[in-house]
């Protein structure tokens, strides 16, 4: 294989854009299974006064990511955030106003490997979400597993990642949910609006190993998804001073398009039917959205939305 590497004279602000890349796919990929492993070397060697406070600790704040977290606008706002949003580059475009006196839901597709997209938008201060969406506060829902790890879940609260391990309705501010396949009954319970969000670009940061169905692959992807309730593909994309091979996402820009807000009516026992028709209601709006913006983006004309 040839390897094409990155030319050694490049701009100061790429480089700080790649090592705040790499901060965060230490914390992405490295920074959980680091901090099990730890309790896991505490609890063998019988570090009983240390692993029993960071236990205790955890089972004492289970309710805190059901609960708004523990946001940090100081963290959120740090500038590195603004490199990592550069380099790809990111952007959220806006298409609707939004009514600061409703609740919504936001269906961001696709998510992608690392959920870049909706990490660099609505986790940090430093896109451009405050000034689009006045009067509104965001919140990235993530699979409750996530936040079930020791030390590493403390980092994630304070970008307000919280848990969706059961519907939330917010009585006493605003909530903004960015949702992976889990928008229907919290928004029929909580009269919120569901929001159809298409991030073009966000499955080009990284190619992705064939997984058909039948393989060995897709069987244990398939295992791993019931067990945790979800399941990472094999990906690969560039190195830090090459582009043949690697874990560092390519500098493709990613486009988040915010579509028109769907009004939902408060059930809070809603019939499968209802479900059923909100659903398609759901596609058709997320299908209008690809349509109308995927020439804009480089999506070929002849491309069509399929649902599995």
């Amino acid at each position: 294989m040839k390897i094409e590497f990155a030319p050694l004279q490049t701009p100061l602000a790429r480089r700080l854009q790649m090592a705040v890349m790499l901060h965060w796919l230490f914390a992405f990929l490295v920074l959980a299974p680091l901090c099990v492993g730890l309790i896991i070397i505490l609890i063998i060697y019988n570090y009983w006064f240390l692993y029993v406070p960071i236990l205790t600790w955890l089972y004492i704040d289970r309710r805190t990511p059901e609960q708004g977290g523990r946001r940090s606008n100081w963290i959120r706002s740090w500038t590195m955030w603004r490199y990592f949003k550069d380099y790809f580059p990111i952007h959220l475009i806006k298409t609707w106003d939004l009514d600061p006196s409703h609740n919504y839901i936001f269906g961001f597709h696709p998510h992608g490997v690392l959920v870049a997209g909706a990490f660099g938008n609505f986790c940090t201060e430093c896109s451009d979400f405050k000034e689009l969406f006045p009067g509104l506060t965001a919140y990235l829902h993530v699979l409750p597993i996530l936040l079930w790890f020791p030390l590493y879940r403390e980092s994630l609260l304070t970008v307000f990642l919280l848990s969706l391990s059961k519907p939330l309705c917010l009585d006493s501010f605003l909530a903004l949910h960015m949702l992976f396949g889990y928008l229907l009954l919290p928004a029929l319970g909580c009269r919120a609006y569901l929001v159809p969000v298409f991030s073009f670009g966000e499955n080009d940061i990284y190619k992705q190993v064939s997984n058909p169905e039948g393989s060995w692959l897709r069987a244990v992807q398939d295992r791993l998804q019931k067990i945790m309730g979800f399941a990472l593909p094999l990906f690969h994309a560039r190195g830090i001073f090459q582009y043949s091979f690697g874990f560092v996402p390519y500098r493709k820009p990613i486009y988040s398009v915010v579509g028109r807000p769907i009004p939902v009516r408060q059930t809070p026992h809603p019939s499968l039917q209802q479900i059923t028709e909100l659903h398609q209601t759901y596609l058709e709006a997320l299908r209008e959205l690809f349509e109308e913006h995927k020439g804009k983006y480089g999506i070929p004309e002849h491309t069509k939305l399929v649902f599995k």
